[in-house]
């Protein structure tokens, strides 16, 4: 596997820890993880880059080795903390390549058109928003967050590695065994009781008090300048299961001024797990060449 380095910054009161792959010298990609993932999860499409990259993949706050926040996990706190983390990696003020998988990449489109200038590339991978939501479930959804907000949350524990392992690929059955461990040893830590349990904050599972406003993204989305190349898995399952329906999603698509897809056969909503080799393959054509060109 191409080596990774760590280092941590302060960001915003927290410290948050970057993963990197690459000379630093070198084109520079930011990879954004998706909601209970970490940076390490882009490993297999690093280890798939033909080019000589940059590549820098922070752990969202709360999750990964970065701190927690005791105030909570709030959507615009993203958005601060990528600008403060392209602040202090980046020397210039080029335009930045984004490349988001699911949360990550809802970060990255709005990020994209709160800050159309900074943003030269846009690649999403399997980011489609969320569906929105009406203003009468706002009472029971505050109602709830106060309620779990009374209880501590916790992730389950698990007698080993290899046992995570074991679910992960129960859970995504095109994972390798190799796969399935790295991403296992990545996204544990012992809790000092024999067991194992995720890195991160058990708070993320609180549910969000604050309804996501669809129309809000989609105007953001509408201020995109830079060319955008989403990457889908061929089937809708989880898009659908999230109650994003077909004319929602289509147009959220035709906000973007230069959008175009990709369809990723034999692939899940971890698309580059799945498909490490092709996701890397279209990246890099799009991002050097601006074009869009089937991996042989």
């Amino acid at each position: 596997m191409t080596p990774s380095r760590s280092r941590y910054l302060d960001i915003r009161g927290l410290s948050i820890h970057l993963r990197e792959w690459g000379e630093t010298g070198a084109p520079r990609l930011f990879l954004l993880h998706g909601w209970m993932d970490h940076s390490a999860s882009f490993q297999f499409v690093v280890d798939a880059l033909a080019g000589e990259w940059h590549v820098v993949a922070p752990d969202w706050r709360g999750f990964g080795l970065s701190g927690r926040s005791p105030e909570g996990y709030w959507f615009p706190d993203y958005l601060a903390d990528l600008e403060a983390i392209v602040a202090s990696v980046a020397s210039d003020d080029a335009p930045i390549t984004l490349v988001g998988h699911s949360m990550g990449g809802n970060v990255a489109a709005l990020y994209a058109g709160v800050r159309p200038r900074s943003v030269g590339r846009l690649v999403l991978l399997d980011a489609f928003g969320l569906a929105d939501r009406p203003p009468e479930e706002a009472p029971g959804r505050y109602e709830k967050w106060l309620n779990e907000l009374a209880r501590p949350q916790v992730f389950r524990g698990y007698e080993s590695v290899a046992a995570y392992a074991a679910r992960l690929r129960q859970d995504n059955p095109r994972l390798s065994g190799e796969q399935a461990t790295f991403l296992a040893e990545t996204s544990l830590r012992p809790d000092g009781s024999g067991q194992y349990v995720l890195h991160g904050d058990p708070a993320h599972r609180r549910v969000n008090p604050v309804l996501y406003r669809r129309a809000e993204a989609m105007a953001c989305w509408r201020r995109v300048q830079a060319p955008v190349l989403s990457l889908v898995p061929s089937g809708t399952g989880l898009r659908r299961l999230l109650g994003v329906e077909d004319e929602a999603h289509h147009a959220g698509q035709a906000c973007f001024a230069d959008f175009r897809e990709v369809v990723i056969g034999d692939a899940g909503h971890n698309l580059h797990h799945d498909q490490p080799e092709r996701v890397a393959a279209f990246l890099e054509a799009f991002v050097l060449r601006g074009e869009i060109e089937a991996p042989a």
